[in-house]
């Protein structure tokens, strides 16, 4: 019961809220400005990057759909050209949600296949024991891709790179060549422990391999958009990859030894990271269940229906 509970909760603190759920009225869209032509918008769910320039407006994710307005807004203030091209970084609702209010508007939706696939059928959770319906038609990436895409636009060379299942399946990491800036999606995490959707084929080992394609193409000048979190550094990736690495050495020899989950959690196995990364919606009891099941631990009974 304990175990359900515990796996109850981490479900009530990642579920993707719905309109009714939060208050997006108090929501500010915040733009900070990475280079000529490029920002970080910050609101509400994934952090977006906005390039804009004489060929249009280029997003990576769009939050939530009640913020699109806010989101327009924002973008307006920064450019009078349409939003062209919307490129997903990963199914999750907090960077597709204003798909649907975008495509109508007449913005290009990009994602990598898998992103595609899980949008357009009802996702079952089963360790939560909870469904996320499909999205509707309109909210669809209109061009999918298996490896790579490039966009060539306002100057810039963008290129979207699928890595192997990290927080997903269809986890994109996003490098605007000329900026120096790249946008990490939900593989990084800033300053907070990360959340691995396992139902959706993330990986620990998949998040920790993109940490460190993320490191080998950085320098100590790149700007690294996080999914959640303040624009990082590659001291910043760094740290972050040293610890998933450290959670893994920790833990890990814990489920080749047949330890129960709650015999992990009794141990501490992440102590020493707790104060630093522990302290937003993935607490540490949640991390190490998320990396204890990540490398095959015994599944706890499913939690209540959400």
């Amino acid at each position: 019961m304990r175990k359900a509970l515990v796996l109850a909760a981490l479900a009530a603190c990642l579920a993707l809220p719905a309109a009714g759920q939060q208050d997006f009225s108090k929501v500010e869209i915040k733009a900070d400005k990475l280079a000529d032509g490029l920002w970080m918008l910050t609101g509400a769910g994934g952090n977006i990057a906005v390039s804009a320039g004489p060929d249009g407006v280029f997003l990576v994710d769009d939050q939530y759909a009640p913020l699109t307005d806010k989101i327009k807004a924002a973008v307006k203030a920064l450019s009078d050209k349409p939003i062209r091209f919307v490129l997903n970084t990963h199914w999750h609702g907090d960077h597709t949600g204003g798909n649907e209010n975008l495509g109508k508007d007449g913005a290009v939706i990009v994602a990598h296949e898998n992103v595609r696939k899980r949008m357009s059928v009802d996702q079952f959770n089963r360790f939560f024991n909870r469904t996320t319906p499909a999205s509707p038609a309109a909210a669809l990436p209109l061009v999918t891709f298996a490896e790579s895409v490039s966009f060539h636009v306002n100057g810039e060379d963008v290129d979207a790179v699928h890595v192997a299942p990290a927080h997903t399946d269809g986890d994109v990491v996003v490098f605007f060549r000329k900026a120096n800036v790249i946008h990490g999606g939900d593989t990084l995490f800033n300053g907070i422990y990360p959340f691995i959707d396992l139902s959706s084929g993330g990986s620990m080992d998949g998040m920790i391999a993109a940490a460190d394609r993320i490191l080998a193409a950085a320098d100590a000048s790149t700007k690294i958009i996080p999914g959640h979190g303040p624009l990082a550094t590659k001291a910043d990736v760094k740290a972050y990859r040293d610890m998933l690495a450290a959670s893994r050495d920790a833990i890990l020899p814990l489920v080749k030894a047949g330890k129960t989950l709650d015999e992990v959690k009794a141990a501490k196995p992440t102590a020493a990271f707790d104060g630093k990364w522990g302290n937003a919606f993935v607490k540490p009891d949640l991390w190490d269940t998320v990396v204890y099941l990540s490398y095959g631990g015994k599944e706890p009974p499913p939690a209540p229906a959400k």
